[in-house]
């Protein structure tokens, strides 16, 4: 009975579209990644067109940075470059209720991983320490695999003014992230 209640969908023709760039192919990812599961092609292509829709703006989707990556186009033209991520496994459609939602395949996911580490450390080295908790707040509620990889980074990097964040970061987290957080503290020193 639930299947039949189901709103199916067509993606767009994308044979006559180029192959995305490694930007377009991330832009999108990022975008998606504000509404992963619970939200589908068409609030995806309002992110990426700027929209000003109550929707984007009531959920502060506007704040994203891929928001109006694509204000050139036209909503038609962004969802079909959304198709395009589907057609070439960056992204599947699952159901939510009856409604269908984009989540990351493992490509996209693999994929999107470096492009979500890197604006969090892009972020970290430009933190203000009176911002630490808002920042804190937002790796307290990053995934795990995102979290290993930044922390890698932030090793490799040697950038010792990372040494107060971590600290302090360090000290709200779970025991393995501590872990974690104590062997890239090692690494600064």
């Amino acid at each position: 009975m639930g299947i039949r209640n189901r709103i199916h969908f067509k993606l767009s023709d994308t044979n006559d579209l180029s192959p995305l760039s490694e930007i377009d192919i991330n832009a999108i990812l990022r975008a998606a990644d504000e509404v992963i599961g619970i939200g589908g092609r068409n609030i995806i292509a309002k992110i990426l067109k700027g929209s000003h829709d109550k929707i984007v703006l009531e959920k502060e989707l506007n704040v994203c940075p891929s928001y109006g990556f694509y204000n050139i186009y036209s909503l038609d033209e962004i969802i079909q470059r959304i198709d395009w991520m589907i057609t070439n496994n960056y992204f599947k459609i699952e159901y939510n209720g009856k409604l269908p939602v984009i989540v990351f395949s493992d490509k996209g996911w693999e994929t999107y991983k470096p492009v979500y580490r890197d604006e969090i450390y892009d972020l970290m080295i430009n933190v203000k320490q009176n911002d630490y908790p808002s920042i804190i707040e937002r790796l307290k509620k990053t995934n795990r695999q995102v979290i290993e990889l930044l922390l890698h980074k932030i090793g490799e990097s040697k950038d010792i003014e990372l040494l107060d964040i971590l600290v302090e970061w360090e000290k709200i987290e779970v025991k393995k992230v501590r872990e974690m957080i104590d062997i890239t503290i090692e690494q600064l020193k």
